[in-house]
């Protein structure tokens, strides 16, 4: 057993990122139902409207250099450490720099970019989170690119869990007050969640020997220095550079959608208070429960890039292939089960959970969005492990740019229902690219009947199999006395087991004639 765990890295590594990534979303659950009944849906709006310009400065300062220390890593283990340092440094002087200049123009900044100057003093709190967010993302590169889940995993949980006692502890204080709790507690709550990550992972690295067991056993590296600086920032940064124009102005793009979104809203004829409430309904409620499954595909994801880069360096096209063709699967599965999950309950989970039926309803058009969604994302970051960034930037950026039509065409016109068609139009578009391109860029097997039609067949039969013994659940209910939420979450459970059920029948099926 335990070889089979070291032989098959992506596998464990996804599953330990999944499981932490599902604790973190089941905390972020409850931080959200909080934050929505404390500073409201405006207060969620403004705050999903700030957060974009530290979107951005992540994507200048760490994203991109992550992303590319774990490439480099995945293909020199020997000189791993010397290019984190050399990651670390360009992250960490880039970071600063933003910091100090989002403080310094904070202002203009609110009232020319954002549009909104109520954001004026809560930018300050975001840059200063920025430095702190390069040292975490640089050191979990690191440990991404030698397979080593267990740190990045666990800086997660204790992340939001400092985060979440953090915020409550000083919301407690101002209700003990009788101050009002507003959005700057949300954007406190994430500066003091960035600090805690980065101390984490820094203990981690400095004192767990890099998180490498075998560093010990190779033979001692030259010192770092500045020859070894220049020697290795080169092909760092000629890596980092077309990933970081991408996340740039994929997050541009995003923030300018976040900033017209509510402007749009006004002109289909609301206050703006009611646009930034349907907003706040949209980003800090709806979109988190379509989001929650995707801890599985995004850990797929991470762990995809350096597995993908690995075996391209050491031609291992067999392995790329079979790598490929298994991600699709698992995403394709994963996104369909959530179509009949969001569509049967998602007007009770939005009542139940955040007593607003605005956010059961988008979470049931949004429903039809998870495959897609789930695809790109494996799709995108397979393409990245095999360097084709540049390809992916390009599609990341029509998609995007598809999106924001709808937006400035369709909301006016019909409302936010327009936002939601254009964000399932153009991730069917980016998933379409994705895999156009992939199919050019690497041999897999692709089967509509295995991947599509047979995962729909059986989601079709678990929901006629829920519907037979809803009575019953409904029965149970009654004398224990089972809340609302609680009797939809078993039953979308039961309907995952069955789902799940079928699905790894066929598998141990196809399997026996082999044995």
């Amino acid at each position: 057993m335990t070889d089979f765990f070291k032989k098959h890295t992506l596998i464990t590594g996804t599953l330990l990122l999944t499981a932490t990534g599902f604790i973190t979303r089941v905390l972020g659950f409850f931080y959200r139902i909080f934050l929505s009944r404390t500073i409201g849906a405006e207060g969620l709006g403004l705050y999903n409207m700030v957060h974009p310009i530290y979107g951005i400065c992540f994507a200048v300062c760490a994203g991109s250099i992550q992303t590319a220390i774990s490439r480099c890593v995945a293909s020199d283990t020997a000189r791993g450490k010397m290019i984190f340092r050399t990651g670390l440094c360009i992250s960490l002087t880039v970071g600063c720099a933003l910091a100090f200049l989002i403080c310094r123009f904070s202002g203009p900044l609110a009232s020319l970019v954002l549009m909104e100057e109520q954001c004026a003093p809560l930018l300050p709190v975001i840059a200063v989170s920025v430095p702190f967010s390069a040292v975490h993302a640089c050191i979990n590169g690191y440990y991404y690119g030698i397979q080593k889940t267990r740190v990045p995993a666990l800086a997660q949980i204790a992340e939001q869990l400092i985060r979440m006692g953090a915020v409550f502890l000083i919301a407690d204080i101002l209700t003990q007050r009788g101050e009002a709790v507003t959005v700057g507690l949300a954007v406190v709550g994430h500066l003091i969640g960035e600090i805690a990550s980065c101390l984490y992972t820094a203990f981690c690295f400095t004192f767990l020997s890099g998180g490498d067991p075998e560093a010990s056993a190779r033979p001692k590296k030259s010192r770092f220095s500045l020859a070894a600086f220049a020697s290795l920032a080169s092909p760092l940064m000629s890596m980092a550079i077309p990933l970081m124009g991408t996340r740039l102005v994929i997050n541009v793009l995003s923030t300018a959608e976040s900033i017209w979104i509510p402007n749009r809203l006004e002109a289909y004829g609301l206050t703006a208070s009611q646009a930034f409430s349907i907003y706040g309904v949209l980003t800090g409620m709806s979109m988190p429960f379509i989001l929650f499954p995707s801890a599985i595909t995004n850990s797929m994801a991470v762990l995809l890039l350096p597995t993908v880069a690995e075996a391209q360096s050491g031609g291992q096209k067999e392995r790329i292939a079979q790598t490929v063709s298994m991600s699709l699967r698992y995403s394709l599965y994963m996104g369909i089960l959530c179509v009949g999950v969001f569509t049967l309950f998602g007007d009770v989970l939005g009542t139940s959970v955040f007593h607003n039926a605005s956010a059961g309803t988008f979470m049931q058009i949004l429903a039809w969005l998870c495959p897609f969604l789930y695809l790109s994302t494996t799709t995108g970051s397979i393409l990245n492990g095999l360097g084709k960034t540049r390809t992916t930037f390009l599609q990341s950026a029509a998609a995007l740019i598809l999106r924001i039509l709808f937006v400035f065409v369709g909301i006016p016109r019909f409302g936010i229902t327009a936002y939601l068609w254009g964000m399932l139009v153009s991730e069917i578009f980016l998933a379409y690219l994705h895999l156009r391109s992939l199919s050019h860029a690497a041999v897999f097997s692709w089967n509509v009947w295995e991947m599509v039609l047979r995962p729909a067949l059986y989601l079709a039969l678990s929901v006629g199999v829920l519907f037979f013994l809803r009575g019953a659940f409904s029965a149970l209910s009654l004398p224990l006395r089972i809340s609302p939420f609680m009797l939809t979450a078993l039953q979308a459970a039961f309907l995952s087991a069955v789902y799940g059920g079928l699905l790894l029948l066929t598998h141990l099926a196809r399997r026996e004639p082999a044995g």
